[in-house]
């Protein structure tokens, strides 16, 4: 039987710089919306009603930014208890974080690699744990492009999956963040998805970036998704079967109708992939 994921499709980055025009006529090939909830929780005035409108009418799904999950600061349970208000609100039944941190005893505006370490793998996991507690509901692991690994005492990948076994959590796969890291890093992209778990597995990311050099890719979500990134998704959805997948798109923001002509792209290739599904499902368990 397919798996059951939270939501469906091909979705979009929810972006104040165009939420006007979809809210007065939201695109019929936007299947959901993502956010991060700290730039929505107790908005008001046009953006909050805008908002409101648009969560009437398709799902949304929520991605933070500022958690911190593998900082040294105790977590912000006030703030934990304000992301639960609003997933509540709005019946979001997705809240994902960054496999990294990103303060401590002030805001470093910046996601930072945590250690490769068995250490940080208990500490991190016991905060994922005890978000889920606070929020009443799984929480979700992206997997974060880094261009540093100190301390490293373990493979990425060997950390990822550790973490998400200890936690019990589940994972947000960011197919753009696994291509920039390969490149980066030098490793098989493929062979790294292919390590991930599948089964945990609740939604995806593709997004653009920036080439500084050769071997040099920088996570900017500035731009269009890359050749490369696109077949790498290709082959995410036949080994996994497809799973719903959103674009994102932070800077450099091209008008709305360039892009849903990649959100179009996405609804490609899940349907030319949809007969994969039940095999790819079927091997998982």
């Amino acid at each position: 039987m397919p798996k059951q994921y939270p939501v469906q499709g091909a979705g979009l980055g929810l972006r104040r710089a165009f939420m006007g025009s979809l809210a007065d006529q939201l695109p019929t090939t936007i299947d959901f919306m993502e956010v991060a909830p700290e730039n929505w929780i107790d908005v008001g005035g046009k953006y909050g009603r805008q908002f409101h409108t648009i969560s009437e009418q398709i799902p949304i799904v929520c991605h933070g930014l500022s958690l911190n999950i593998g900082g040294p600061a105790p977590l912000d349970e006030s703030f934990l208890m304000r992301v639960k208000q609003f997933l509540q609100t709005f019946n979001i039944a997705v809240y994902s974080e960054h496999l990294s941190y990103c303060a401590d005893d002030g805001h470093l505006y910046d996601l930072m690699p945590i250690p490769f370490t068995e250490e940080a793998v208990h500490y991190v996991a016991g905060r994922i744990r005890q978000t889920q507690e606070i929020i009443g509901q799984r929480m979700a692991i992206e997997n974060v492009s880094y261009y540093a690994a100190p301390g490293k005492q373990m493979e990425e990948i060997d950390f990822i999956n550790a973490v998400l076994e200890e936690a019990d959590c589940h994972l947000h796969i960011d197919i753009n963040n696994i291509y920039v890291n390969s490149i980066n890093h030098g490793y098989d992209a493929e062979a790294f998805m292919k390590a991930l778990p599948g089964e945990r597995i609740v939604y995806a990311h593709v997004a653009g970036h920036y080439v500084e050099a050769e071997d040099l890719r920088i996570d900017t979500h500035g731009s269009d998704v890359i050749d490369p990134v696109w077949q790498l998704l290709d082959i995410a959805y036949k080994h996994f079967g497809v799973f719903p997948t959103l674009l994102e798109r932070d800077f450099n923001i091209p008008p709305i109708q360039e892009l849903l002509k990649e959100v179009d792209i996405i609804r490609e290739y899940q349907h030319n992939n949809s007969s994969f599904t039940d095999a790819a499902i079927a091997n998982q368990t």
